[in-house]
C-alpha cells in the first residue's frame, strides 16, 4: 500500500496544479487574486492579527492567533449591520475576554508588551454601548483580580490580605495605572508563591512535612532580603528573593538546626501564607 503523501509534498502539488501568474493576458489571475484578498478583507484582517500578535508577543502564538479569530468572529456576529449602537456586552463576557488577556501578560515581557496586553484587559472591561461612558469600576477591578488567582488556583485566605491593599470600592473609578498596578502586583505574587513552593519542597526532601525551625529561618532570611532591598515596585520582589543564594541558606539552615529546641513541622500552606505575608508586607496600598 503505497504511503501518503506528506503536507508540504501535497501543497507543492497543488501550487503546480494552480495556473501561471502570466499564463492568462496580463496576469489576470494575479490581479484576480489580489482583488478578492483586498474585496474580502482578508488582507487588513490577517494584518491585524499579526500585528496584535507582535504587541502581545505570547509564549504561544498559535494559539494566540486561534482565540483572536475565534474572538473576531463572534465580536462580528454580535453586531448590527444597521449601524445602530451595538448592545452592552455581557459582564462575563468582558471578565471573560479580559482574563484572557491578562493570561498572556507576562512581567518577564518587555514593558510595552506587558503594558499593551494589559491595556487591551483594561480595554475589554470597560467595553460598552457607545452611548455610555466607558471605563472600569472598583466592582469590574476586584472581580477581575480575583478571577486571576482562581485561574491560577492560589487560595482564598493568601491573598485576601493583597486584595484588600489593592483594590477600590465597588462605585469608584479605576484608572490604568492602578488597573496596571494591580495586575502587575498580582501576577508577581503568584510567581513569588510558585517559587515560594519549590522552595519548601526541598526544605521537606519529598517527605510532605518540613522542620519549622528551617521554614523560620528560611522565611525571616527572605524577609530581610526584601527589606534591605528597599525595593518599592512589584518585580523587583522577585529579584531581591532571587539573591538567596544555595550557600546562604544553607547557612541559615545549618544554623537552625544547630538550636536546641522542639523539631515540629510545617506544611506547605502555612509555609506559603507566611510568605505571602511577607510579600504583602512590601505592597504599597492604592488610593
Amino acid at each position: 500500500m503505497a504511503a501518503a503523501p506528506s503536507l508540504p509534498a501535497e501543497m507543492a502539488a497543488r501550487e503546480k496544479r494552480r495556473p501561471a501568474a502570466g499564463s492568462e493576458p496580463g496576469g489576470l489571475a494575479a490581479e484576480a487574486e489580489a482583488a478578492f484578498l483586498l474585496q474580502a478583507g482578508v488582507s487588513e484582517t490577517v494584518r491585524g492579527a499579526v500585528l496584535t500578535l507582535l504587541e502581545a508577543r505570547p509564549e504561544e502564538p498559535v494559539e494566540f492567533l486561534a482565540g483572536y479569530f475565534e474572538r473576531l468572529m463572534q465580536s462580528r456576529a454580535e453586531g448590527r449591520a444597521d449601524g445602530a449602537d451595538p448592545p452592552p456586552r455581557p459582564l462575563h463576557w468582558r471578565l471573560d475576554r479580559a482574563l484572557w488577556h491578562l493570561r498572556l501578560a507576562h512581567h518577564s515581557h518587555s514593558r510595552t508588551a506587558f503594558s499593551n496586553n494589559v491595556s487591551m484587559a483594561y480595554d475589554s472591561l470597560s467595553a460598552c454601548g457607545r452611548r455610555k461612558k466607558p471605563g472600569v469600576n472598583g466592582k469590574l477591578y476586584s472581580e477581575l483580580l480575583k478571577m486571576l488567582f482562581r485561574d491560577r488556583g492560589a487560595a482564598e485566605d493568601i491573598i485576601a490580605p493583597l486584595l484588600q491593599k489593592i483594590t477600590c470600592r465597588d462605585h469608584e473609578a479605576v484608572p490604568f495605572d492602578v488597573f496596571r498596578y494591580g495586575v502587575l502586583t498580582c501576577l508577581v505574587l503568584l510567581e513569588f508563591l510558585a517559587k515560594a513552593g519549590a522552595l519548601y519542597e526541598a526544605l521537606d526532601g519529598g517527605s510532605g512535612v518540613a522542620d519549622q525551625r528551617v521554614c523560620l529561618v528560611v522565611l525571616s532570611t527572605l524577609e530581610e532580603a526584601l527589606h534591605a532591598g528597599g525595593v518599592s515596585s512589584p518585580i523587583r520582589y522577585l529579584e531581591a528573593g532571587s539573591k538567596l543564594g544555595p550557600d546562604y541558606l544553607a547557612l541559615a539552615m545549618d544554623k537552625a538546626l544547630a538550636e536546641r529546641k522542639p523539631s515540629m513541622a510545617m506544611k506547605k500552606e502555612e509555609f506559603l501564607k507566611k510568605a505571602s505575608t511577607v510579600f504583602v508586607a512590601k505592597v504599597k496600598p492604592v488610593g
